[in-house]
């Protein structure tokens, strides 16, 4: 049984999902999803003996949505981490996140190795910090086309997105899955001048299978007060980028797992399939190659529940012992 309860962490109020009793594992979701992404997660960990606690990240779902732009930094959501776990009677846990919730994941192995046990990201790869502000970079690439500028113009992806939650939410996952139309796989994501996102996005008749009417209920009720909160993460990449200067070129140390689909649109972003390519030589604790699953988009566990449990269990008790 999964059960639910509020904490008090570093100075806001978290939903949080539990279930299981052992080592503490720490589920990160990412945008834009919930607690719920990792539904199908709980009972195999649980069963292989490991407490599981997924939580709503700030912005998101029944936790608290802080106003201030500036309150969604990495440390900040680093720092929700690291509280999540004091707050919960633990010293250590493993950390594990998808899309938004790798970077946290990767950086709080990066920022806290004393606290992370091991960590695993999901679509995202580990972070290896670039030259030059992210969305400065993508604005020069795509002509400010790039969804991460988008997204930072104040108010515009917030209106858009909340006119229809629930339309919203169903594009997007259809949109970067494995199911997506042929045509529409491995283009980078761009918006065209003048026009919203969800416009050139198509509206799909019948959902994949692993996406069903009950999941979307779930998913569009938690963006009731809407998308702001989830979209200021991105308005905080320039500033990520300059908070985080003094960890420049280092590398996460702590044992880690790498997981992606062929058919994810983010391991296609510019740089980033070399980047998973080198990873073995740029990891010093990475514990197996990084996990490719044939078919698969971008909502990694949801669309291949089977395959990331199998390598989480044998990751997360390899590491126990």
């Amino acid at each position: 049984m999964v059960e639910h309860r509020v904490i008090d962490v570093n100075g806001i109020r978290l939903h949080v999902a539990e279930a299981g009793e052992g080592p503490l594992v720490v589920l990160l979701h990412g945008f834009p999803e919930s607690w719920h992404s990792w539904q199908h997660q709980f009972a195999p960990l649980a069963a292989a003996g490991f407490r599981v606690v997924a939580p709503d990240q700030r912005g998101y779902g029944r936790s608290d949505h802080p106003q201030d732009v500036n309150a969604y930094s990495i440390l900040h959501l680093v720092g929700d981490v690291v509280g999540l776990i004091h707050a919960l009677g633990e010293q250590q846990a493993y950390v594990v996140g998808h899309d938004w919730g790798a970077p946290v994941a990767w950086h709080t192995a990066l920022l806290r190795p004393d606290v992370v046990l091991g960590v695993a990201g999901l679509s995202v790869p580990p972070p290896f910090r670039g030259t030059e502000p992210p969305l400065a970079a993508m604005d020069r690439m795509f002509d400010g086309r790039f969804y991460w500028n988008y997204f930072n113009r104040p108010g515009v992806a917030d209106a858009e997105f909340a006119k229809d939650p629930r339309t919203t939410l169903r594009k997007f996952f259809c949109m970067a899955s494995g199911d997506a139309p042929e045509a529409a796989r491995g283009k980078q994501p761009l918006i065209e001048p003048g026009r919203g996102w969800l416009e050139t996005m198509p509206d799909p008749e019948v959902l994949p299978e692993w996406l069903t009417e009950a999941d979307l209920d779930v998913l569009t009720d938690s963006f009731s007060q809407g998308f702001t909160g989830a979209l200021n993460w991105y308005r905080n990449l320039d500033r990520n980028w300059e908070l985080t200067a003094a960890w420049h070129q280092a590398v996460v140390s702590v044992p880690a797992l790498y997981v992606y689909g062929d058919r994810d649109l983010v391991p296609a972003f510019p740089g980033t399939p070399e980047l998973i390519a080198a990873l073995p030589d740029l990891m010093p604790d990475l514990r197996r190659e990084p996990l490719r699953l044939e078919g698969c988009g971008h909502w990694t566990q949801q669309e291949r529940p089977a395959e990331v449990n199998a390598a989480l269990v044998d990751f997360l008790t390899g590491l126990r012992g």
